[in-house]
């Protein structure tokens, strides 16, 4: 959202004040935006909308703090929702330990062409597909740019774990978006077979 720092300094203070058409102008305004952040971290509809509303009360109960000239006010909700929607996959699911060695390489490539034929949507039904773990490590990861060590921060989870995860995601998200490339095929096989 681009707000002014005039606008947001107003909307910031009116919520302080308990303002009640203050705090509905916030969430409005933000509604969407979160939801869809809530949504990708958790594919359990009722799940998403449960982090969504906790995560606008800790918004409300802690708007107070909230330094305009530190950061924008749109990126401190959404990050109060990242942690409200890792919080909850805490609770609702078990990370597996992963001892496998993984390289910081980028062994697994998602052709550009098939990305812009995908829309927002598409992808996120893709991403849904994988297990919950790799899921959220993909999301930090790929969609909010956390690093390997903030993840396992947040997620209990060792650096190693969220390395398989994300490369794991990779190559899992790679087989679904481009069904003509499989591990084993080379460029020329696929051409062949679209022929």
């Amino acid at each position: 959202m681009d707000l002014s720092k005039k606008q947001a300094e107003e909307l910031i203070k009116r919520c302080i004040d308990n303002d009640r058409t203050g705090q509905e102008a916030l969430y409005k305004l933000f509604h969407a935006e979160m939801l869809r952040v809530c949504y990708s971290y958790l594919p359990d509809q009722e799940l998403a909308k449960e982090a969504f509303n906790t995560g606008f009360l800790k918004v409300f109960q802690s708007v107070k703090n909230f330094d305009i000239e530190k950061g924008e006010l749109g990126g401190w909700i959404r990050k109060i929702m990242i942690y409200t929607s890792i919080d909850l996959c805490r609770k609702e699911l078990k990370f597996n330990t992963v001892s496998a060695k993984v390289h910081d390489e980028d062994d697994y490539f998602i052709s550009p062409s098939v990305l812009e034929k995908l829309y927002f949507e598409d992808i996120l039904q893709n991403i849904r597909i994988l297990p919950f773990a790799t899921q959220t490590v993909f999301n930090l990861s790929v969609l909010d740019g956390f690093t390997h060590k903030e993840i396992s921060e947040q997620l209990n989870i060792s650096e190693g774990t969220s390395r398989w995860h994300l490369a794991e995601a990779k190559r899992k998200l790679r087989e679904l978006l481009d069904p003509l490339v499989t591990n084993n095929d080379r460029p020329k096989e696929r051409s062949e077979k679209t022929k």
